[in-house]
């Protein structure tokens, strides 16, 4: 069943629309402070669609990312026993944060630029540095440093490899939708009953 060769083309065809940029910095700032969808998946088609602008998009992805990194930091400063535990432990997220916590405790500032890097949940790390009064200059640099490092890397692979990653991706985008969706499932199995 190739359902997944079909959503590529429409995310592609989303990806030239007038006003993409205007939803991807929107994603970039709610993914840093509550949306579990990552930038990733709207930055990186819309560089293959528009490779002129690749680094345009990975610039305002970076921008309102850190906006949204320190909104998520004054959120974690002023409302962190109010708001944000509430909803940590609502979601099942408290073991996360605690780690999250113990990461701070060892790695300082180093870890929000790990945090802004990495696949790890951004967010986590936003609202973390807020409630444990992180100095926010330091918090700002690091989240810059790191969400600027990974947006970059994405456009550039797409913008140096577009054609002839689209091509490949076209080929192999149904098979490895469905291993993806096989690995999710396995991975959520042994989770939950391991």
């Amino acid at each position: 069943m190739k359902i997944f060769s079909s959503l590529y083309d429409k995310c592609l065809t989303w990806a030239r629309h007038q006003h993409a940029v205007y939803y991807l910095g929107g994603l970039s700032l709610a993914e840093s402070i509550f949306f579990p969808i990552p930038v990733d998946v709207m930055l990186a088609p819309m560089a293959m669609a528009r490779r002129d602008k690749a680094w345009f998009y990975a610039a305002v992805a970076t921008l309102t990312s850190v906006v949204g990194g320190v909104l998520g930091y004054l959120l974690g400063f002023w409302a962190f026993d109010s708001l944000v535990m509430p909803a940590i432990e609502a979601a099942g997220y408290q073991p996360k944060y605690d780690k999250v916590v113990a990461w701070f405790e060892a790695y300082g500032v180093w870890v929000v630029f790990i945090a802004g890097f990495s696949p790890l949940p951004y967010k986590l790390f936003t609202l973390t540095a807020g409630a444990l009064n992180m100095a926010l200059l330091p918090f700002i640099i690091a989240s810059t440093i790191g969400r600027s490092a990974r947006f970059f890397l994405v456009a550039g692979i797409m913008y140096w490899g577009g054609e002839a990653i689209d091509r490949k991706l076209k080929q192999t985008i149904d098979w490895l939708g469905w291993v993806v969706i096989l690995l999710a499932v396995v991975g959520y199995l042994l989770y939950k009953y391991l």
